[in-house]
């Protein structure tokens, strides 16, 4: 049994706070996979990396909307994954060289699953047995596997098995020219997206009536209008079985249940078959129950304001978590933000003396309000705070405004390109509560409603307090702003 000081799980955002306040820590890194964890390797950056080439070829294909003649880029798949992951996997492999090299001469790399025997005790796949003072969980999520029958759960990801998710779809050694997505969240409609633009035959199956169906209703339809008229969408569709013969793929369908009718042909036929259907954080992984540790839904790992794990509702001497694992919002700028708090908490608790022994005025609270989000798929969707159905059931008095892109100037420039800023706001406060724009760059466009929210700005105030630049396209947004309407 080796004992630590410090003992970290996983080296996505957990792997930041790590710094010279602890350097005088015996500390352990338990890390199975990839440094840089999710987003570096499998999510939001090679992803984004794969969209920008993936839209631009979108647009060539749709330039005789602009009165100019439309092109068919042809795509050359190993050089784009090999400018993606050749900058990718340097930087994986410079912060596992760094964490286990001996400019880091307090830090162990233990590259090895582990998993809890009690609340400060894990075992390795090795069978090491690994005690701490204090322990940071930062394991995240994985992918969620649809019970679907013939499909080999021990295969998916495998090079010779034609069903794979988000963790190896970008990495696939031959482009699909045919490919069904099953799902219809962020992750389905971005790679929806890139592979649809970048020549595949894409077939989304879609158990509801809505894509993006967590979002704001009316933001919601307008993507699911806009992506299903140049997609093709099954919607009311699952798989019922999956049969692989001659590396392909035939799924049967079934009606979800969720639309009263669904035309649906019985089966389809594809190279290849992308599960996103969602993530879930991997407690069950982690084995938590065998430390007592609290679980919100089963699956999420319970935490206080300060990152503090819990069980039985009160905190673990010591024991922190952050982001996928424990965060209600799967997005790495949360994790960022709540890996900050980590470090400053556990610092304290160091400086304090015995685990679990610092004051509440000496740790900081994390901060989850105004929380945006974006997907980057055609079009773009980006979103902050609350939905109207929220906003209303919350008791708030609210005012709403829909703008179109196509009512400024450059909308007219984008030939009337689809898209909407939605802002619901609180009539007697004046404050915004949530935002929703679908359309061209949509994720930068929200940026000042997110501002707004963060630093309790009046809506109007925003509006007319500053310039906003003409014609540009953040004029959607403050035609927005000045459309709610406020008490006197």
């Amino acid at each position: 049994m080796t004992h630590y000081d410090l003992l970290l799980i996983g080296t996505g955002s957990g792997n930041m706070f790590l710094d010279k306040r602890f350097a005088g820590l015996k500390t352990a890194i338990a890390e199975e996979w990839h440094f840089g964890g999710t987003c570096l390797n499998v999510g939001c950056i090679p992803t984004k990396m794969f969209v920008f080439p993936a839209t631009l070829a979108e647009q060539v294909t749709q330039a005789d909307r602009y009165n100019l003649t439309p092109t068919h880029p042809k795509v050359d798949w190993a050089g784009l994954q090999n400018r993606i992951f050749s900058r990718i996997d340097a930087i994986e492999s410079g912060g596992r060289e760094y964490r286990s090299s001996d400019r880091q001469p307090n830090i162990t790399v233990v590259p090895e699953h582990v998993h809890f025997t009690g609340q400060k005790t894990v075992r390795t796949a090795s069978g090491e047995e690994i005690t701490a003072d204090r322990i940071v969980i930062a394991a995240g999520a994985h992918p969620i596997i649809p019970d679907i029958a013939g499909l080999d759960t021990a295969r998916i990801d495998t090079d010779d098995y034609p069903v794979f998710t988000s963790n190896t779809v970008m990495r696939r050694a031959e482009q699909p020219r045919r490919l069904v997505i099953i799902g219809s969240g962020i992750v389905a409609m971005e790679f929806a997206h890139v592979f649809a633009a970048l020549g595949t035959e894409v077939t989304v199956l879609a158990r509801g009536a809505r894509l993006l169906g967590n979002i704001d209703e009316e933001a919601a339809d307008e993507f699911t209008r806009i992506f299903d008229s140049s997609h093709t969408v099954l919607h009311g569709a699952q798989s019922k079985q999956i049969d692989i013969a001659d590396g392909g793929v035939t799924l049967t369908l079934e009606p979800s249940g969720r639309l009263a009718e669904a035309d649906l042909p019985e089966t389809i036929t594809a190279d290849g078959v992308l599960v996103a259907t969602g993530r879930v954080p991997n407690t069950a992984e982690l084995d938590v129950e065998a430390a007592g540790f609290d679980t919100t839904d089963g699956h999420r790992l319970s935490v206080d304001d300060y990152q503090r794990v819990l069980s039985a509702g009160q905190p673990v001497p010591g024991v922190f978590a952050l982001g996928d694992i424990s965060s209600p919002h799967q997005l790495k700028h949360v994790a960022n933000h709540e890996a900050k708090i980590v470090g400053r908490n556990v610092a304290a608790d160091v400086a304090a003396g015995s685990p679990g022994s610092a004051r509440a005025n000496d740790l900081a609270a994390v901060n989850h309000h105004a929380v945006p989000g974006a997907v980057f798929s055609s079009p773009q969707v980006a979103y902050v705070g609350m939905t109207e159905a929220e906003a209303t059931e919350a008791g708030h008095d609210v005012t709403i405004k829909v703008q179109k892109f196509s009512d400024v100037a450059y909308g007219w420039a984008m030939a009337d390109d689809p898209g909407i800023v939605k802002i619901i706001a609180d009539r007697s406060t004046r404050r915004i509560l949530g935002a929703n724009i679908v359309g061209h760059e949509a994720s930068m466009l929200i940026q000042p409603l997110i501002q707004a929210m963060a630093f309790g700005q009046k809506a109007d105030e925003v509006a007319t307090g500053q310039y906003w630049i003409h014609p540009a396209l953040p004029e959607v947004v403050e035609n927005a702003l000045l459309g709610l309407e406020f008490d006197d």
